[in-house]
């Protein structure tokens, strides 16, 4: 039999639904095992190794450990559309070696610009001398 199950032995996993199902031991299996992703932001790129069925939440949480952006301050593109934090990487067809685009929240980062100039005290280039 295919799939390193021999013939006459059957295994079973409980799945999360708690549906029994025969166990699937295919490393070729949609979903299993762990990918790497490359990630691209504007000015570099990162390779993230995780695993197939994690969702886009979660592969947010790793890239905020790599760029310093927070996972809200993230928007995570795949083959031209943004993903939610609920999507599910094999589920839209993130495989091996695919490639996901990573871009700041452009309303979060005018806001923190905002914040920034706001913190910081314009001064003239010039001085005033009173007589």
């Amino acid at each position: 039999m295919s799939c390193g199950v021999p013939a006459g032995e059957i295994k079973w996993e409980l799945r999360p639904g708690g549906m029994l199902v025969q166990k699937r031991e295919c490393k070729e299996s949609i979903g299993e095992g762990i990918i790497t992703i490359k990630i691209s932001n504007v000015s570099q790129w990162h390779d993230i190794s995780v695993k197939a069925t994690s969702t886009f939440g979660e592969l947010k949480m790793l890239l905020s450990l790599l760029t310093n952006l927070e996972p809200k301050e993230q928007r995570l593109l795949f083959k031209g559309k943004e993903r939610e934090n609920h999507e599910y990487l094999h589920m839209v067809g993130v495989r091996d070696k695919d490639k996901v685009l990573l871009l700041e929240d452009p309303a979060i980062k005018e806001r923190k610009l905002l914040s920034l100039a706001g913190d910081q005290v314009v001064r003239s280039p010039h001085c005033t001398i009173s007589v």
